[in-house]
């Protein structure tokens, strides 16, 4: 007989971790100092991780990339109960633009089952494509611009010129950038914080219908694992950065041609991420004080449900400090 019995939701669990990583790093907005705001999220994220009942290790650790405070691949969290999960943590997507007090930083956590994690080792790029329910099957990262924006464009029942696609503002997107004009789409582009981008094209009222481009590995993983349940779609490729790079993941078994599909970034239904506004965005909204405490707004999605919640929450700091060392 088939057992009904809901199951114990991990999701609930963890938008406990991106609220306190939220809320340790909203005080740095427009500070200047990236390091301290990413140390702050950090201390915030491992201190709830830690109370978590599950034997979790860290698979994707963000701050091996730009060398940042980080929880780094291979720590152990959580208390060490079952269940056996893998952590794909990114405690600020958007370092700079909280650091200059600009929108879209949000702070972001996912779990999985052991070993359904895409593991990029040390190769931090990938070349990516995602979009929401409405295109999901429509999209091909090894297509031109102009096919991936017609088959989205039918898919949802748009024209081409209906379509915004979200990118990171960098010079290698020139020419994405060019050819997204010439096809008459429209193009929202964003300093940072790619696992933003890739919700957005997910999230009903955000405007957005597609992220293209090449961003963080890392974030490609977080994204798949929020997707999953959200009912939308990433594609990426590894992207090298120079022939070292390319000749290095080649000797150590990887393979820069083969596309990602969602099953290959997260290899289970049975996900579990959360996030939190750190900055206000299109996403979410950003941390707001009031005297003597916070509003926080979050999203929880769970895979095997694809149960989407939102999640407004008032803290008050004379609590909190009673129960934790964090300054809020």
């Amino acid at each position: 007989m088939l057992d009904r019995t809901p199951s114990r939701n991990l999701a609930m669990e963890l938008v406990r971790v991106t609220e306190a990583a939220a809320l340790s790093a909203a005080r740095y907005m427009g500070r200047g100092d990236k390091k301290a705001g990413d140390q702050a999220a950090v201390d915030g994220m491992r201190l709830v991780l830690n109370t978590v009942e599950m034997d979790g290790i860290i698979v994707i650790g963000e701050g091996e990339k730009d060398h940042a405070p980080m929880l780094y691949n291979g720590e152990k969290l959580g208390t060490g109960d079952l269940p056996q999960v893998d952590i794909a943590v990114d405690p600020i997507d958007g370092t700079r633009p909280l650091a200059e007090g600009r929108v879209n930083s949000i702070s972001t956590v996912a779990l999985a089952p052991r070993g359904a994690m895409y593991n990029p080792g040390p190769f931090v790029y990938m070349n990516k494509i995602a979009v929401g329910p409405a295109a999901k099957g429509a999209i091909n990262v090894e297509a031109s611009v102009e096919e991936n924006l017609r088959e989205i464009a039918k898919a949802s029942g748009k024209r081409i010129q209906d379509l915004a696609v979200v990118m990171l503002e960098r010079p290698r997107h020139e020419e994405l950038k060019a050819e997204v004009r010439r096809c008459g789409a429209r193009l929202r582009m964003i300093d940072d914080g790619d696992v933003a981008g890739a919700l957005m094209s997910a999230w009903p009222d955000s405007g957005i219908d597609v992220l293209m481009g090449i961003g963080g590995t890392p974030e490609g993983v977080l994204a798949a694992c929020a997707l999953r349940a959200m009912g939308g779609e990433i594609q990426g490729k590894l992207y090298a950065r120079n022939d070292e790079e390319l000749a290095r993941g080649k000797a150590m078994g990887y393979d820069f041609d083969k596309v990602l599909t969602m099953d290959d970034l997260v290899a289970s239904e049975d996900v579990f991420f959360a996030a939190t506004g750190i900055t206000d965005g299109e996403l979410l909204d950003g941390v707001k004080y009031f005297p003597k405490g916070a509003r926080t707004h979050s999203l929880v999605v769970r895979g095997v449900t694809g149960t989407v919640r939102q999640i407004i929450a008032t803290h008050k700091f004379e609590k909190l400090e009673h129960i934790s060392f964090l300054e809020y």
